[in-house]
This record gives C-alpha cells, structure tokens and sequence, in this order.
C-alpha cells in the first residue's frame, strides 16, 4: 500500500506541474491578446476621432506624404507609382515589416531631384576668368565647356557633353572638375569608381531584398539635390568585374546620351532622366576601359606639363596655397624662381606637379617650425639652399642614365599610366649560342608585341648584312641578347622597334651611340618606321630628361601640333621613315644607306671587321 501512495504521489506531483504551466501559457497568451485588442480598439476609436475632426483616414503621416508627392514635380507615370504605394501604406498595419520598407521608397521618390534648378544664364566671360583663376593651361579642355555654355545659350535642345579627361596622375583631372562646376553655378558631386566590382553599386538593390537602397548614381542625385549637377566619375579605368555582375556595362546606360535619359534603378524601378546632367570621367588609362564605353565619351588627353608650366602654376597655385596652410606670409618666406625650377628639375620626375606640391610642403614645415622656434629672419628659397630643407637631388637633370656615349645602349621612349618616360634598351652579342641552341634571347619582362618587334629588327639587320658593314654569316656563330632595365615593369608595345635597331646595330658593328638621342617607332622587315602613339608624352619626358635630339616616325608629324612650342624650341625633332635615317642620326659614325645598290664606306666594314 505505501509503494502505491508513493507512486500515485509522483503522478500527481506531475500533473499539477503540467496543469500549473499550461495556466501560466494561457495567462500570457490571454494577456497578449488583451493587450493587441486593447490596442486595436484604441487605434479604430482614433480613427473615429480624427473622422469626426475632419482629418484624412491615413492620418496625418499620410497627408504629409501625399503633400510632399505632390510638391515634389514627379512625372505623372512616378507620381501614380507613388500614391499607389502610399495608398498600400495606409492598409497596412502599425507593426507590419512592411511600413519601413514602403515609407523608406517613399522618402526616395520625394526627395530625388526631379525638376531641374539652377539659373543658365552664363556669363561666358565671367566663367572663363574663373577657369583661368583655377587652372593653369588646359586650353582645349576650358575651350570645350566654355563652347557648350555658348550653345546653351542660344539653344536649349544642346545635349550635355559627357567628357572623359585621360592623362598621368597628378595633372588636375579631378579638382578641374569642381572648377567647371564652380564657372558652370552647377553643384559638384563626385564618386570614385575605383575597386568597383558589383553592378549593385550603379544600379542598386531590388526591393526584395532586406537593407536596400538606390545605386550611386541615384545617391549622388540626391546629394546634389538638384537635376542638372556636374557628376564626376572618377577612376573609370579601374572598374573590376566579378560574379556579381560588370559594372562597366551598367555605365553604358548612364553615360548613352540616346538612353539615359530614361535610366533605370532596380530600387526606384521608374526611369529617371539623368540628360541634364554634364558627366566627367577621369582615367589614367584609355585602355582598360570596355571598348563601347570609350565610345560614348569624348576623350580629352591631359598629358602632361613643360619645366616652364610646372614653374607657373607652382608660382601662382601651389605656393601660395601651402604658404597660407602652413601660416607664413610674404614676410616669413619668398620662393625664388630658380629655387622653384631646381625642385622641378632635380628633386620631381613627374608629368603633372603632385610632388612638386610635395616639396613645396615639406619646405614650408621645415620653415614654420623655424618661427615656432623663435627664428625671426626671412627666409628665402634659393637653389644653393635646398639640400638643407630638401637633402641632396633625387635626379640628374639634362643627363639621361647613361653618362656617356655607349656601344649596344639606346635611349627610347615609353607611356604608361603615370606619363612619358626614357628608357635604355641594351644589347650585347656573344659566340656561340645562348640557352642551348638559341641564336637570339630578350630579357626585362618583355610583353609578346615588343618581343615580335626585337626580332623583326633582328631579321631586318641579319637580311642587310653587307649594307651595314656585317660580314657574311656573322650571326651563324654569334647570338643576341636584348635587354630592357627595370626588370620588375612589365613592358609591351611595338614602338622600341628603331630603338632595338640602333642598338642591335651598335653592338654588332662597334659604334657608340649618341646618348643625347631618344628615338620612338615601330619597324617592319623592310626597314619602315611606322608611325605610333603618345607623341606628346614621350616629347615632354625626353625633354624633361634632357634630351636634345628626338627622332620621330615621319607619320606623326600632324601630332606635333600638340606639343608644347617651348618643347619644339629646345627639342631638335628629326622625323624619319626608314631605319637607315634612324642609323645615320643616332650613330656617331654614319651608316651606309640600307639601299642594296649603296656601296659600303669602308670605315663601316673596318668597323665590321673589328667586332669580330
């Protein structure tokens, strides 16, 4: 009997713990539900209340929203969009997820620009004073803004430009961006595309999906609060591309005159005109841009600056900008102008003037911490007094790398992201083989265009032997080796062409080279110098290296028109269309004509005969 009782007592014991808990769920579960019905009546008897006030059913959220929809000159296809969306706003209960999301949309259709403000009453004159006053040079640039201003004033159909500016680091792409802003009264706003790799950040997210917001380009809209902004894009050339989709190919729609005056965000899901809009892109590089997109731009190089413009600007730009950051007045500090062309010359090796900037700063410290010191004197910059603020030169100015004439070494030119540069291509032949039973090696991260030029200007030099003084079947026991240093960079292209020539020629025959010659050109097997890119680049870098001869494919003479007439003036241009012209300039003792009928001097064949 006790063993039952102790059994019936533990069943017991259980169900009135079961019976105590299912009473604490039901008093919760009642208690919620009182609390949602005590709400619900609350929330309809306002709703009577504001009815019998004469207020709108929505309450006074909704006609706000509505008000703002109105105010807010939304074409009629958007506004029916909006007051449908505002109208399911209404219908939805207070604790429904879906409030945020609607009011959210909302908020961006209401406060995206949609009608144009912004007076276009230029003064033509006035706007180029301005560009002037903020940028040095840059003519064609300035003169294509002030052009479209001019036309917008005698016509309101002009669509607006969309300007691609190309050129090194350091030239004032970004920052003549807000100066055209600024000459135009237009608000600036800028966005960095570089990294960029999900098409999400032009286009932006759907709506199904939780946190999301409009593209960049809607966001930048509504930075501007206005229609007709001018939108920089900054980096285009550094636009990746990912399984999340390409973002080039969403600019496409953004940057077609023809298309973006409907542009679609996957957030808005209305079209939106984005024609007003005067779009600048920057880029380093013309060639890593999708090919359609650099269609649809007008592409305007910034190449570079001569000694004598980096001199200017730095006198009345980037001196008086630092000096007033730094706290010192004409009292304090004066930079003499050749104190400013030595910085230029022998401590910055760029095309634009970013480091010279640099320098400028760094000086400028040095200066102020002399005054917070206690130094009173007047401190002036002179060339004698700059290792002191700066240290020794970084560079040999008017001295290119090599320091005197050299057999098998030529002076060439490059362009890459960053500008023009000079560059030595070396060669050297030995006896025998080289790798085995190879007659011919490049070295120096050499792409496959440049190797196809090093042995087209081999088989050019092996196919005129006589007519260079190379005695016959010299290249059966000898081998070539062509080297370009600075093995790190990669290097490509076809212009080092006359440049592998000369120094291919120069090795086997014994002749030194002129080092105070830089020479550009693609050759064929022929001996034809045919013409090439970036003429202007590689100008301003041999003359900023010191250069006083440049040879020049005789093609690119209408480039010339582009290059600096202080560059012209000091530079002495040879413009060549075979490679015998190349040999005869850059040689220093002249090579026979590459002609078969020529006879062959007999100082060229001794020399010949000498390598051997």
């Amino acid at each position: 009997m006790v063993e039952r009782l102790k059994i019936l007592s533990v069943f017991l014991t259980k169900q009135n713990e079961i019976l105590e808990l299912k009473q604490k769920i039901q008093s919760e579960v009642q208690s919620t539900l009182d609390k949602t019905q005590r709400e619900y009546i609350l929330r309809e008897q306002l709703k009577a209340i504001q009815k019998e006030l004469g207020e709108d059913e929505g309450g006074s959220e909704t006609r706000e929203l509505r008000e703002k929809i109105e105010q807010s000159g939304m074409p009629d296809p958007v506004k029916e969009k909006a007051v449908k969306e505002l109208e399911r706003l209404a219908k939805i209960p207070q604790a429904s997820p879906e409030q945020g999301v609607i009011r959210t949309y909302l908020d961006w259709l209401i406060t995206v620009p949609w009608r144009e403000t912004g007076i276009e009453d230029w003064d033509i004159k006035e706007a180029k004073r301005i560009l002037d006053e903020d940028h040095y040079g840059l003519e064609k640039v300035k003169d294509r803004i002030l052009e479209y201003m001019a036309v917008r004033k005698l016509s309101q159909n002009l669509r607006a430009p969309i300007l691609c500016f190309v050129g090194p680091p350091g030239v004032g792409k970004t920052s003549l961006g807000k100066s055209i802003a600024r000459a135009m009264g237009r608000k600036f706003v800028r966005m960095s595309l570089g990294g960029i790799r999900d098409e999400a950040e032009i286009r932006g997210h759907r709506r199904t999906y939780v946190g999301a917001l409009p593209g960049r380009i809607i966001q930048g809209m509504k930075t501007a609060a206005t229609k007709n902004p001018v939108f920089m894009l900054d980096e285009i050339d550094k636009v990746g591309a990912d399984f999340r989709g390409d973002p080039s190919s969403a600019l496409l729609e953004v940057l077609d005159p023809e298309q973006n005056n409907s542009f679609s965000d996957h957030y808005l899901e209305v079209p939106y005109d984005l024609s007003k809009v005067i779009f600048i892109t920057t880029a380093n590089i013309v060639d890593t841009i999708l090919s359609p997109l650099r269609d649809r731009m007008e592409i305007i190089g910034l190449p570079g600056y001569t000694e004598d413009e980096k001199l200017k600007i730095a006198l009345g730009y980037l001196v008086p900008r630092q000096t007033k950051e730094h706290g010192l007045d004409k009292d304090k500090i004066v930079f003499a102008d050749e104190g400013l062309r030595r910085i230029i010359r022998e401590y910055t090796r760029e095309a634009g003037v970013r480091n010279v900037e640099r320098e400028i700063a760094t000086i400028c410290r040095k200066v102020a911490r002399r005054y917070a010191e206690g130094t009173t004197d007047l401190v002036t910059i002179e060339p004698d007094t700059l290792s002191t603020y700066l240290g020794p030169a970084r560079f040999d100015y008017g001295m290119v790398e090599e320091k005197e004439d050299q057999v098998g070494a030529a002076t060439g030119v490059s362009v890459s992201e960053y500008g023009g540069d000079v560059l030595t291509v070396e060669a050297t032949v030995v006896e025998g083989k080289v790798e085995g039973d190879k007659d011919f090696m490049i070295t120096g991260q050499i792409g496959k265009v440049m190797e196809e030029s090093a042995r087209a200007a081999l088989s050019y030099i092996r196919a005129r032997e006589p007519q260079l003084g190379i005695p016959k079947g010299y290249f059966s026991d000898h081998a070539v080796h062509i080297h370009v240093p600075a093995g790190a960079i990669p290097k490509d292209g076809p212009s080092a062409g006359v440049t592998m020539v000369t120094a291919l020629v120069s090795a086997v025959t014994g002749r030194r080279v002129r080092r105070d010659v830089a020479m550009t050109g693609e050759i064929t097997l022929r001996g034809k110098v045919l013409p090439i890119g970036g003429v202007k680049e590689k100008l301003l870098a041999a003359h900023r290296a010191g250069i006083k001869t440049f040879i020049l494919p005789q093609k690119n003479k209408k480039d010339l028109v582009d290059v600096p007439k202080e560059v012209q003036d000091e530079v002495d241009i040879k413009l060549v269309s075979d490679a015998s012209e190349v040999l005869q300039i850059a040689l220093q003792q002249p090579v026979a004509a590459s002609r078969a009928d020529e006879p062959v001097p007999a100082s060229v064949a001794a020399a010949g005969q000498r390598s051997n």
